[in-house]
């Protein structure tokens, strides 16, 4: 609700809107004003809005769609933007969409408390690769709320779940969302309850690097997720949680990369118009020099960040007609790529997205004024 989410419909552009309109746009703009790039949720529920016609029929990946391009939503949390345009056209047309948050590209980890009626899983799936002895009574042990605080308790710490200091929200079902920061640079994987890959306890799912998180002050048919509460920002990950998701797999392994030049196909890109090559190579190159610099360390480079802005600016020197869009794009990719390799789905939505606003910005030349 916007007013819990600390901004009103007192703003001017707000109250031209219709209410319901307002409302939605609100939440949109509020997620995207922190950096968390949003998306669409089919009305009434917390599941993303569906793909066209076009890419129902056709499959194909996210990072072969131009559907973004054109305006659409398709592939979920793959289309999700910071761009105001976009977060407009969207919720201004549509405004019973909810509004879903994109985690990865967020910087964003976010514990899924589960609240579901069910029987407890084999002892050792109920805190995965932490014994629980035979002789250990489990009666009462019915949902992620437990588990959450039995494996904090454990380690010496107040459960997540009372954590005051960090943003949480309810969910219709009686569930919670923890919220917090993934740390600069830091990666983290998602999991869902006691899968047999990666797990952090039973009823507590991690969303995180390849999911997304339903908004605060999203609306479904079941309830809406509801602050609880005053605090409104997400806090920095506690270092014990980060501990126990590295334990359960959460973290992907990090090697140190060797310095990364950059590739060939930066000096194959022109201008389009004036210039000439050598200055096309020269800007391009300064352009991308500090996103090769990142694979210099595995993680604590402010990667994303680096990454989005050498993509809206490319995109700036395109619109001015600076720079052979084909080319620049592809040089972007392959820098980025060799940066942080086994990461290309987290690089090709930075690159579309920072893309997408730089290409409605050019950046001209200054010229000398004599």
């Amino acid at each position: 609700m916007p007013a819990e989410l600390g901004f009103s419909h007192s703003d001017s552009e707000s109250t031209r809107c219709r209410p319901s309109v307002a409302l939605s746009l609100a939440t949109a703009r509020w997620c995207a004003g922190r950096g968390w790039p949003v998306h669409p949720l089919s009305a009434g529920s917390k599941v993303p809005a569906p793909n066209c016609r076009a890419c129902r029929r056709n499959s194909h990946s996210p990072a072969d769609c131009s559907c973004l391009q054109t305006g659409r939503w398709c592939h979920g949390f793959h289309a999700a933007t910071l761009d105001p345009e976009l977060i407009q056209q969207w919720w201004g047309t549509h405004p019973d969409f909810g509004i879903g948050v994109s985690c990865g590209p967020a910087g964003l980890i976010v514990i899924d408390v589960d609240a579901h009626p069910a029987p407890p899983p084999a002892r050792d799936r109920i805190l995965p690769g932490i014994p629980i002895a035979a002789d250990i009574d489990l009666t009462g042990l019915a949902n992620g709320f437990h588990t959450l605080a039995l494996l904090a308790a454990l380690r010496g710490h107040p459960s997540p779940a009372e954590d005051e200091t960090t943003l949480r929200v309810r969910t219709p079902s009686g569930g919670l969302h923890v919220w917090y920061r993934a740390g600069e640079g830091r990666r983290w994987l998602s999991s869902v309850g006691s899968s047999p890959r990666r797990s952090l306890a039973w009823q507590i799912d991690i969303r995180a690097h390849g999911s997304y998180i339903v908004a605060p002050g999203t609306s479904t048919s079941k309830g809406a997720y509801r602050p609880v509460g005053d605090v409104r920002e997400p806090a920095a990950l506690p270092l014990w949680l980060a501990q126990e998701l590295e334990r359960t797999g959460h973290k992907p392994v990090s090697r140190r990369l060797s310095p990364v030049p950059v590739p060939p196909r930066a000096q194959q890109a022109v201008l389009a118009a004036g210039g000439g090559q050598d200055l096309a190579q020269h800007t391009l190159a300064a352009v991308l020099a500090p996103v090769a610099a990142c694979g210099q360390v595995p993680e604590g480079a402010g990667f994303s960040d680096t990454l989005n802005r050498a993509a809206y600016t490319i995109g700036g020197l395109v619109a001015a007609g600076r720079l052979a869009r084909d080319e620049a794009e592809r040089a972007l990719r392959e820098t980025a790529t060799a940066a942080r390799p086994g990461q290309e789905s987290r690089v090709e939505h930075i690159i579309r997205s920072g893309l997408a606003v730089g290409l409605k910005r050019p950046l001209y030349a200054r010229r000398n004024r004599s």
